[in-house]
């Protein structure tokens, strides 16, 4: 049982997060408009186990991005921010088909994405991915890459591999429908997945759409029941339910001033990641990724220039 006054034990390695999926181009609009009609877009680095990465790295941690491009220039533009940011992208692989893309309007609530894929789910596994795979000590990955294959595949022997290796396996559920392949029931493969996970932490939107509306702890049980050993429920505003099974506990949002929702649980997922990996309880992990979710919430895109762990948890007083 994950207990939320504990701290985790790793192992020695390398690296400390993998984070396996999108990597894609965040279109997004410079107005509020729920309709999609903006007139004008701005290109961000988005994808979100590479926003996760990203981030991560800023706070202070060891992290990777696996993850696949096209050829072409948007796929030029991913890899110069990583390399700019100082990641490590030798597990970026390259395909023939176009970069990814979403369109996103301008959010103070939940962005309203329209996808457009290509290279992201071309990802494959290769003995660089397990390289880092078995000298990482969290392996993170999302809906995204086992929506459809290769990328599925990949996935499915980076959880094998990962427990053989004693890895925490943290699992993202954001399930849309447009993202899976026609003819998959993407609800119940997701659901399968999630008894081979440590820790999943869906949104109340997420939840919603894999299993209909809801109490947000009848949602808590469910993961439970599906096997999950933390499950944590964010709520927007409302902060955040967290349960191991044996007591469930809410946590209060930090944030003040929204500018645009876009990554917000990316930068949660980053700043727990940092709070457990550098020693930190699970609980004061969770605020860590409050107060990291209210540091980008006061700007646009993604991907922010975030302060060092030590920094943020004394601006945020935790």
């Amino acid at each position: 049982m994950l207990k939320l006054d504990e701290t985790l034990n790793f192992h020695t390695k390398k690296n400390d997060l993998l984070s396996i999926g999108e990597i894609l181009i965040d279109l997004i609009s410079n107005e509020y408009d729920a309709n999609s009609s903006s007139n004008c877009y701005h290109k961000h680095f988005g994808g979100s186990p590479s926003n996760i990465a990203m981030n991560a790295k800023k706070l202070g941690i060891r992290s990777v991005v696996a993850s696949a491009v096209g050829q072409d220039g948007s796929g030029d533009f991913l890899l110069k921010q990583l390399q700019d940011s100082g990641m490590n992208t030798e597990c970026i692989q390259t395909a023939d088909e176009a970069t990814s893309m979403v369109m996103l309007t301008k959010s103070q609530s939940t962005p309203t994405p329209i996808f457009y894929r290509e290279a992201d789910y071309q990802l494959v596994y290769t003995p660089k991915l397990e390289h880092y795979l078995n000298e990482s000590k969290i392996l993170h990955f999302s809906c995204w890459p086992i929506s459809r294959s290769p990328a599925r595949h990949t996935i499915e022997k980076s959880i094998e591999v990962a427990k053989e290796n004693g890895l925490l396996i943290c699992f993202d559920p954001n399930y849309h429908e447009r993202l899976w392949e026609k003819g998959m029931d993407g609800i119940s493969y997701i659901q399968s997945i999630i008894a081979k996970c440590d820790i999943v932490k869906p949104s109340e939107d997420d939840a919603e759409r894999l299993f209909g509306r809801d109490l947000p702890e009848r949602y808590i049980e469910k993961f439970l029941k599906l096997g999950a050993k933390l499950v944590i429920l964010t709520l927007g505003k409302n902060g955040a339910m967290v349960s191991n099974g044996s007591t469930i506990e809410t946590f209060s949002t930090l944030a003040t001033n929204v500018v645009d929702t876009t990554g917000a649980g990316d930068a949660f997922w980053s700043g727990f990641y940092a709070g457990i990996v550098t020693g930190y309880t699970i609980r004061k992990s969770i605020q860590i990724g409050f107060a990291t979710s209210a540091y980008k919430l006061q700007y646009t895109g993604a991907v922010v220039d975030l302060p060092k762990l030590e920094v943020l948890c004394s601006i945020y007083q935790i």
